[in-house]
C-alpha cells in the first residue's frame, strides 16, 4: 500500500503553523499560571505589611493614652491633692480631663492602691487596687501602657455605664471552635498609668486612665481609612480590619450580608490554634464571617505577654479573582485570534513557496525528456530564485555584490558614527532630566512628610504649651520650679518655629507682589543683622547697583530669603572675616543679581550638591531648613539660587531674580 501523499504547500503550511501554536499555547499558559500567581503573592504580601501599618496604629493609641496619663501625672497640684486625700480637689481636674481626652475612664489612687477618685464613677472610691498590674507598677515608679482585660465586677466599679457598653452578643458562625458562650461580658482595655510624685520625687499615689474597645470602632476605621484609604469593589470596601478579644470580634468594619458591622461574630477554629493558642501570626486566605479574604493576624498581648486577643486586617479575595478572570480572557483571546492569524499567513505563505519548487520540478521533467537549452527563469526572491539568477550569471554577480558591500560597509559605519553622536548627546540630557526630576520627586516627598510631621507634632505641642501655660499661672515668681516651666515654655516656642519651617517648605506660599527695593531691603538687613549674630570682628562691604526701581516680588519673602544668606555668612566666619553684599543688573538677561560673599572656610566641595536639601546643615545647632525655605522661596519668583567657593577662600551664595512676575 502507497504511504499517503502530502503536498509542499500542507507540509510548509503545517511547519510554520504547528512552532507558532505551541509556542502561543506555551506563552499563554505560562503567563496566566505566572500572573495568577504573582497576583496571590502581592495580594498576601500587601496584607503582611498592611499588619504592621495597623500595628501602628494600634500602638500609636495607646502611646496617646499613655502621654496624656503621664502628662497629667506630672502636674503638681494633682500629687498635692492626692497626698492630702482631697478629693474635691481632684475631681474637677479629673472629670475635666477624661472629657477632653475622651477617655472612658481615669482614676486617682493613693500611695496604699486605694482609689480616691474615679471620674467615670464618682460614688464608689476606697476599694483597694494594689494587684492591679498597672496600679502596682506605676506604684514602683513606672510608667505603664498597654492592652488589658478587666472582668465584669471590675468594669462595674469603674461605672455601670462601662459594663454595659462592654457586654457582645456572641454570633455564633461556620468554622469556629465549638462550645462558645451566649454572651462576652469581659472588656479589653488600651490602659495607661503613672506614678504621682510630690514636690520632694517621692510617690504619693497613681493617676491611670483607658479606653474601651468593646464596640469602640474608632481604632479600627482609623486603620481602614489609613491603609486601605476607601478602596471599594462593586460598592463594598475591599479592605477590613478587626481587633478580638479571645476569639470574638469587639471592634470591627467587617460586614454581614445584611450590611451591618460583623460585632459579636467568631475568629475560625484554624486561626484560633495558631494565633491564640501558639501564639503566632497569620498570613494566609482565611473565611471571614462570609466571605474569603486575603488575611493577617497577629496576637494582642497584654502587660504580662499572655495572649488576650488579636489584631486583624484582610483584603478581599473577590477583586484578585476577578483580575484573575480578565487575565485569563485576555490571554485565551491572544491564542484564538494568534492561532488564526497564523493559520492565514502559513496558508498564504506556503502557497508562495511551493510555486517556484514545483516549476522547477516541470524544468526537471523536461530535461529528462531530452530538452538540454533550458533555462531557470523566475522573478521570486528567495533562495530559489537567487539560485537560478546566481546560476546565470554567476561571475558578474558575484563582482557587483562585493562592491555593493563594501560601500554598504561604509555606508553603515557613518551610520553608526552619526547615532553614535546623536545617543550621546541625548543619553546626557536624558541623565540631566533625570537628576532634576529624581530632585523633584524628593522634595515633593520631603514637603509632604513635612507637612504630616508638622501636622502630627502640632496636637501634642498644644497640650505642652496649655500644660506650661497652667505651670506659669499656679507657680508665682520666686517658686523653684518656675524656672523649669520657663524653660519648658521656651523651648515648645522653639519647636513652635521648627514647625513653622516645615510648614513653609511643605506648602508654597502665596505671594503679595509689589514694587521690591531690593537695595533698600539689603541696608535695612544690614543694620539689624547685628540684633540677631554679633558683627564682632566682621567688615561689612556695601556694593549697590540696582537703584530704587527694583523688582516685582513678596517683600517678606525675599526678605526671608536675603536674612538667611546674610546671617549665615556671618556665622561662618567664627574668628572674624569680611561680608561682602552685592547687587547688579544683567542687562542682557533682563534679571537682577544679589551675591552675599563671606571669607569662613567655604563649603566642602562634596557638600555643595547637598547644600539646598531639606534638613541638611553643617552647623551644630539649627534644622537644615533655612536653605530649602529660601531655594523654593527664589524658585517660586522665577528666579534661581547657586553656591560656589571661590578661589580666594570662603563661600559665595548668588540669587537671580527676574524683574517681574507671571500672572497665572
Amino acid at each position: 500500500m502507497p504511504a499517503p501523499r502530502f503536498s509542499i504547500r500542507l507540509k510548509l503550511t503545517i511547519g510554520s503553523l504547528l512552532p507558532l501554536f505551541v509556542a502561543i499555547l506555551f506563552c499563554s499558559l505560562t503567563g496566566i499560571y505566572i500572573i495568577t500567581n504573582r497576583i496571590n503573592v502581592l495580594a498576601q504580601e500587601k496584607v503582611r505589611t498592611d499588619l504592621n501599618s495597623a500595628r501602628e496604629v494600634y500602638s500609636n493609641e495607646i502611646g496617646h493614652i499613655r502621654d496624656v496619663v503621664r502628662f497629667s501625672a506630672n502636674m503638681p497640684f494633682a500629687a498635692e491633692a492626692v497626698s492630702a486625700g482631697d478629693r474635691r480637689a481632684i475631681a474637677p481636674f479629673l472629670t475635666t480631663l477624661r472629657h477632653d481626652e475622651q477617655l472612658d475612664l481615669l482614676t486617682a489612687v493613693d500611695h496604699r492602691g486605694r482609689v480616691l477618685f474615679r471620674a467615670g464613677n464618682p460614688d464608689v472610691f476606697g476599694d483597694p487596687l494594689d494587684q492591679d498590674p498597672p496600679v502596682t507598677r506605676a506604684l514602683r515608679g513606672e510608667v505603664t501602657a498597654g492592652s488589658v482585660i478587666y472582668q465584669p465586677d471590675r468594669l462595674l466599679l469603674e461605672g455601670k455605664e462601662l459594663a454595659d457598653r462592654a457586654v457582645i452578643k456572641v454570633i455564633s458562625t461556620e468554622r469556629a471552635k465549638p462550645g462558645a458562650k451566649k454572651s462576652e461580658r469581659s472588656g479589653m482595655l488600651l490602659v495607661a498609668s503613672a506614678p504621682l510624685r510630690n514636690r520632694s520625687g517621692l510617690i504619693v499615689g497613681a493617676l491611670y486612665g483607658g479606653v474601651l474597645l468593646n464596640g469602640n470602632n474608632a481604632v479600627v476605621d482609623r486603620i481602614k481609612k489609613i491603609v486601605y484609604e476607601g478602596v471599594q469593589f462593586k460598592g463594598q470596601d475591599v479592605g477590613t480590619a478587626t481587633i478580638f478579644l479571645d476569639d470574638t470580634r469587639i471592634s470591627t468594619n467587617v460586614q454581614t450580608r445584611d450590611g451591618k458591622r460583623a460585632i459579636g461574630t467568631r475568629l475560625s477554629a484554624e486561626v484560633y490554634n495558631r494565633v491564640i493558642l501558639n501564639r503566632e501570626k497569620w498570613v494566609d486566605r482565611a473565611f471571614v464571617v462570609n466571605d474569603w479574604y486575603f488575611s493577617a493576624y497577629e496576637p494582642i498581648l497584654d502587660l504580662d505577654g499572655k495572649v488576650i486577643g488579636s489584631l486583624y486586617v484582610g483584603m478581599r479575595e473577590q477583586p484578585n479573582t476577578a483580575l484573575k478572570k480578565r487575565v485569563n480572557l485576555i490571554f485565551g483571546s491572544v491564542l484564538l485570534v494568534g492561532s488564526m492569524f497564523g493559520l492565514a499567513v502559513s496558508g498564504f505563505t506556503g502557497s508562495h513557496l511551493s510555486r517556484p519548487i514545483r516549476e522547477l520540478q516541470r524544468l526537471v521533467q523536461r530535461f529528462s525528456n531530452g530538452e538540454r537549452d533550458l533555462r531557470i527563469e523566475t522573478e521570486s526572491g528567495d533562495e530559489i530564485g537567487e539560485l537560478a539568477r546566481e546560476f546565470n550569471t554567476m561571475t558578474g554577480t558575484l563582482r557587483q555584490r562585493e562592491e555593493a558591500i563594501s560601500e554598504l560597509n561604509r555606508s553603515l559605519e557613518l551610520k553608526v558614527l552619526e547615532r553614535t553622536a546623536e545617543l550621546e548627546a541625548k543619553n546626557e540630557l536624558l541623565v540631566k532630566t533625570q537628576g532634576e526630576l529624581v530632585k523633584a520627586e524628593k522634595l515633593a516627598a520631603v514637603g509632604e512628610l513635612a507637612a504630616g510631621v508638622a501636622h502630627e507634632i502640632n496636637n501634642p505641642m498644644a497640650i505642652i504649651r496649655g500644660n506650661a501655660e497652667v505651670l506659669l499661672i499656679d507657680l508665682p515668681p520666686g517658686n523653684p520650679n518656675r524656672e523649669e516651666a520657663e524653660i519648658i515654655a521656651q523651648q515648645v516656642g522653639r519647636v513652635e518655629g521648627i514647625v513653622g519651617n516645615l510648614l513653609s517648605f511643605a506648602r508654597q506660599q502665596r505671594k503679595a507682589l509689589r514694587r521690591v527695593d531690593i537695595d533698600r531691603i539689603l541696608e535695612e538687613i544690614l543694620r539689624q543683622v547685628g540684633h540677631q549674630v554679633s558683627l564682632e570682628g566682621i567688615e561689612l562691604r556695601r556694593q549697590f547697583s540696582i537703584g530704587t526701581t527694583g523688582i516685582e516680588g513678596d517683600e517678606n519673602q525675599l526678605r526671608q530669603v536675603f536674612t538667611n544668606l546674610i546671617v549665615n555668612a556671618v556665622q561662618a566666619m567664627e574668628q572674624g572675616g569680611t561680608l561682602t553684599v552685592r547687587t547688579a543688573r544683567d542687562h542682557q538677561a533682563g534679571t537682577c543679581l544679589v551675591e552675599v560673599g563671606d571669607t569662613g572656610k567655604g563649603i566642602p566641595p562634596e557638600q555643595l550638591k547637598d547644600i539646598f536639601t531639606p534638613f541638611f546643615t553643617t552647623k551644630q545647632t539649627g534644622n537644615g531648613l533655612g536653605l530649602s525655605v529660601s531655594y523654593g522661596i527664589v524658585e517660586n519668583h522665577g528666579g534661581t539660587i547657586t553656591v560656589s567657593n571661590p578661589p580666594e577662600g570662603g563661600s559665595l551664595f548668588v540669587v537671580t531674580l527676574p524683574p517681574g512676575q507671571a500672572t497665572a
